[in-house]
């Protein structure tokens, strides 16, 4: 159990920091997930570890951005703070759908894209970042996220078409 968290916290944290915009947040969010996930699913097969996981560290980062909204119409929105460019989306151009990211190799081409990722619609970073980053399948992340195939396929197809506008001046 520890090797296989061990093999994840990285990558979920950077999945929750983008979701979030928010170091703090996101390291709070990972060690919810982490706990969540041994305390439920500790005793199941390990094969079935994975997407798990990540079902719970997604459905924490929903629950955060329902609770960021019930703050921000209560008037308790705390700004967040900036987040590292260098630490961002490292690990992300290792995917058979890096036609986007392929030239992204300067430090304002990967805080680009950092943002680009931070400002799409929840669902379509959600999906991208399951299965450009994390490379589960169709049907894996549809299962996880707890939506259709086709859905899936949908947010993926938005958030690609997106990224490569907005990035289409790094090309």
């Amino acid at each position: 159990m520890e090797s296989f968290l061990a093999s994840v916290e990285r990558r979920a944290y950077r999945m929750a920091e983008i979701g979030t915009g928010n170091s703090e947040e996101a390291l709070d969010i990972v060690q919810e997930a982490m706990f969540g996930f041994v305390r439920k699913y500790s005793t199941r097969p390990e094969e079935e570890w994975r997407p798990l996981f990540f079902r719970i560290l997604q459905n924490k980062i929903r629950d955060w951005h329902r609770r960021s909204k019930i703050r921000k119409s209560l008037g308790l929105f705390w700004p967040f703070k900036g987040s590292d460019p260098e630490n961002s989306i490292q690990d992300l151009v290792d995917t058979k759908e890096k036609n986007v990211l392929d030239t992204l190799e300067s430090l304002d081409s990967m805080e680009a894209m950092h943002t680009a990722i931070r400002v799409l619609p929840l669902r379509q970073q959600q999906a991208f970042l399951l299965r450009a980053w994390e490379e589960f399948s169709v049907k894996e992340t549809a299962k996880i996220m707890e939506i259709s195939e086709g859905s899936v396929k949908t947010h993926f197809s938005r958030a690609v078409s997106t990224l490569r506008e907005s990035l289409k001046e790094y090309e």
